[in-house]
């Protein structure tokens, strides 16, 4: 999936969910996952609280990093959906800086946000506090966070917006949000725009009525949970993967247009839970490879196999994020050559359920 260009915007006022976008007076520009929060701590009142927004088309998860004198910790996930906001911090802090990371739902498969900071701390995949961030242990991942500097806003509190080069407000934001949900779980919403009409509409009605929810729930605050959910569980269209291990499963996929085949990765499926990868058009075929792995990433193994699920296809791949357009000599490129399995999309929506063997 292609990447998402986005960063981080200071503005000085606070967000109302669908007000209009006012033109912030100053305003910081840089790579986002990993947007982080720098401010004079002696300047802040009691009471300030630190407040992230996002106007992004993407439901997203943040951590924040504490940075005091060289000893660094780490809290997370904090999720914000689009066109919402979410206290990150409260209170007055004593740290010399607060750092932040920002990574999009599993649903969406590969990370649209762009991995670019410049301080490594550890993570977890889960709900985490970590004390001692610089030395990751097992369970933990390093990860990038970026410094910003918030705007304090007229009630003496500070804010920070993430958003796209697309520059959404908070409609706009919202919309997209619901368009882009709306693709993956294979409606034509398209194009992801933040602009409505009789087709996004369309896709809408018809993504409601398949799922039995009401007309109302679209301006619930629920609503984006309520279409994650949905788009989690198997559909009668395009490709699914279902994971039904206790593991959590790194997938990949690829398509044939005719010209070139593309391989894309890495989708990320929690327990339980399934995905639907982002394909274009309706193929004929389509290529999948998926593998178990540990907190740490590594591949799970039982009786000294690997846990995968894939096939004789040779298609190039590689350990990070990816999208590769030239399948041939993948290993003189850097690449690794993984055995992907066909499948035949003529009858309509696939499910591929992954399980123990």
């Amino acid at each position: 999936m292609a990447a998402a260009a986005a960063r981080v915007q200071t503005v000085v006022a606070g967000l109302t969910a669908r007000r209009p976008r006012r033109s912030p007076p100053a305003r910081l520009m840089m790579a986002l996952p990993a947007a982080a929060i720098s401010f004079l701590v002696s300047a802040a009142p009691a009471h300030a609280d630190l407040k992230l927004c996002n106007r992004m088309s993407y439901v997203i998860e943040a951590a924040i990093g504490i940075d005091d004198k060289a000893a660094s910790a780490t809290r997370g996930w904090f999720r914000i959906d689009p066109a919402t906001c979410r206290v990150v911090v409260q209170g007055a802090l004593t740290a010399d800086r607060v750092l932040l990371n920002a990574r999009a739902l599993g649903v969406y498969g590969a990370s649209p946000i762009p991995q670019s900071g410049t301080d490594t701390l550890c993570v977890a995949q889960d709900n985490f506090v970590i004390a001692a961030a610089r030395q990751c242990r097992s369970g933990q991942t390093p990860a990038q966070f970026t410094q910003i500097t918030p705007t304090r806003t007229d009630d003496g509190n500070f804010v920070a917006y993430l958003a796209e080069d697309s520059e959404y407000d908070d409609e706009q934001a919202r919309l997209a949000g619901i368009q882009r949900l709306l693709v993956i779980a294979g409606y034509d919403a398209a194009p992801i725009d933040g602009v409505d009409g009789p087709k996004t509409q369309a896709a809408l009605s018809a993504f409601l009525k398949s799922r039995g929810l009401n007309s109302d729930i679209v301006q619930s605050p629920n609503f984006f949970t309520a279409m994650v959910d949905a788009v989690q569980k198997p559909s009668a269209s395009g490709l699914t993967w279902c994971n039904d291990t206790s593991y959590k499963v790194m997938a990949a996929v690829a398509t044939d247009d005719g010209k070139a085949v593309t391989s894309r990765g890495w989708y990320r499926i929690d327990p339980g839970k399934c995905l639907h990868p982002d394909v274009s058009g309706t193929p004929k075929q389509i290529y999948s490879f998926a593998e178990a792995v540990d907190s740490d990433n590594r591949t799970i193994r039982i009786k000294d196999k690997p846990l995968n699920w894939g096939g004789a296809v040779q298609l190039c791949t590689r350990e990070s994020k990816f999208e590769v357009n030239e399948q041939g000599d993948c290993a003189s490129r850097g690449l690794a050559a993984t055995g992907f399995t066909t499948v035949d999309m003529t009858t309509g929506g696939k499910t591929l359920r992954f399980a123990l063997p």
